[in-house]
């Protein structure tokens, strides 16, 4: 009995959290995460990958830093409108929609009352009167100024949405509030620190001349750093799925260049394209195509690799006997069922944007095939593809990662 009892205390010794070390791995756990017993090796491997790719990232955003003068130089370079057009608002008083079987461009009109000035007619398309205008609706105008004895004309620009899209955000941020709580309050500040990256960042330095897909991967891998750890807690668990996503970001990049290359995409295929060509003859174009592939994937990319981190961790916890193999191959089950169901995402999500597109496709008298290698279609085809492979490809990745972190397989005291 006595060595019976020995026994017992020896195992809960094993599996008990060790007091002593409880103060140099407290990091390594979420509020919420299964309190696993990580041993030194596997924590300090981690954090010092981690800690290293920081660096690298800080030097990057560092050399990279945006050039505002080159930037402000290249932007006063393209006007928006020509000299002395201006952009007032006005309120609509009357929306008057082509006679019957007359809808042609130009034979609708609104009648408006301009801020500050008397009421004038614009002509508007019949999709605009179709959008459901009516009086008291708000409108932007393009005015045209008085030329060659020719009174000042009026022109419509755009609806004022701003109200409708205020409320929307609001809406979305109470929704997540509400749900979420503190881990959604959190998201939203990561959201809004990777909008500021985007902005005061990347585009910048985009349009400075700095290489894009670098200035992509670093852009893209500061945004993670402040994302994942601010939505996840800063824990070992979240720092495997970090590392594990930091992973997926490189193969997506690598992936990008390559493919751009062999399909010879040239990145200019709208006008946005042709107008940045103009502005920005420096601006590698199918860098930026490769550019657009990174950004599109960091999502997708924290949302697998998250789930794989949580569920090694859950797993080693329920199981502690199972071997590491044993719980990479458990995970993997999991992992799959996620991979599908993203992949599905990615690519109706494309489907939903570019439904104007497919329903033109539809409309044509070629061969699928054919307009699937048009410029516009392909580059849609390629950013959805790579996306995928750097997404599939970053699931085994982090689990293999989150297996050799976690604790091996307990042992089970002899009898």
């Amino acid at each position: 009995m006595a060595g019976y009892q020995g026994r017992r205390r020896a195992t809960r010794a094993r599996h008990a959290p060790s007091h002593g070390h409880s103060h140099g791995h407290s990091h390594g756990h979420s509020h919420d995460a299964p309190d696993l017993d990580i041993a030194r090796g596997p924590r300090v491997t981690v954090v010092a990958l981690l800690v290293a790719v920081a660096v690298a990232v800080v030097v990057g955003l560092v050399l990279l830093w945006p050039d505002h003068g080159k930037v402000d130089k290249v932007a006063h370079s393209l006007n928006f409108a020509a000299p002395g057009v201006t952009f007032p608002h006005a309120t609509v008083v009357s929306a008057d929609d082509c006679p019957a079987g007359q809808h042609t461009d130009g034979c609708g009109t609104l009648t408006v009352k301009v801020d500050g000035a008397g009421r004038a007619k614009v002509p508007v398309g019949p999709d605009v009167l179709a959008s459901g205008l009516g009086p008291g609706d708000r409108v932007q105008l393009q005015k045209t100024p008085a030329a060659d004895g020719r009174p000042a004309t009026y022109s419509y620009f755009k609806t004022d949405r701003g109200t409708a899209l205020w409320l929307l955000a609001a809406l979305f941020a109470l929704v997540v509030l509400a749900v979420a709580r503190l881990r959604g309050l959190l998201a939203l500040v990561g959201l809004g620190v990777g909008l500021v990256v985007i902005a005061g960042w990347m585009l910048p330095g985009l349009l400075g001349g700095h290489p894009p897909t670098l200035v992509a991967v670093v852009g893209s891998a500061a945004i993670l750093y402040v994302v994942l750890y601010l939505a996840h807690g800063v824990s070992l668990r979240t720092s495997v799925a970090l590392l594990g996503t930091l992973g997926g970001l490189a193969v997506t990049a690598l992936l990008g260049i390559v493919t751009v290359r062999l399909t010879h995409l040239t990145g200019v295929s709208d006008e946005g394209g042709g107008i940045l060509t103009s502005v920005a003859g420096d601006l590698s174009f199918q860098g930026l195509m490769t550019c657009t592939i990174v950004i599109a994937g960091l999502g997708v990319l924290n949302d697998v690799t998250i789930t794989q981190a949580s569920a090694v961790w859950e797993l080693r916890a329920a199981g502690p006997g199972q071997t590491r193999w044993q719980l990479w191959t458990s995970a993997m089950r999991i992992g799959r069922d996620h991979i599908a169901s993203t992949i599905y995402t990615i690519v109706f999500a494309y489907a939903g944007t570019a439904l104007m597109t497919l329903l033109i496709i539809q409309l044509y008298d070629r061969p699928l095939l054919d307009l699937l290698g048009t410029e516009q279609i392909a580059e849609e085809v390629v950013r959805s593809l790579v996306s995928a492979i750097g997404l599939v490809l970053a699931v085994p990745l982090t689990t293999a990662v989150a297996a050799l972190t976690v604790p091996g397989p307990a042992r089970t005291a002899p009898r």
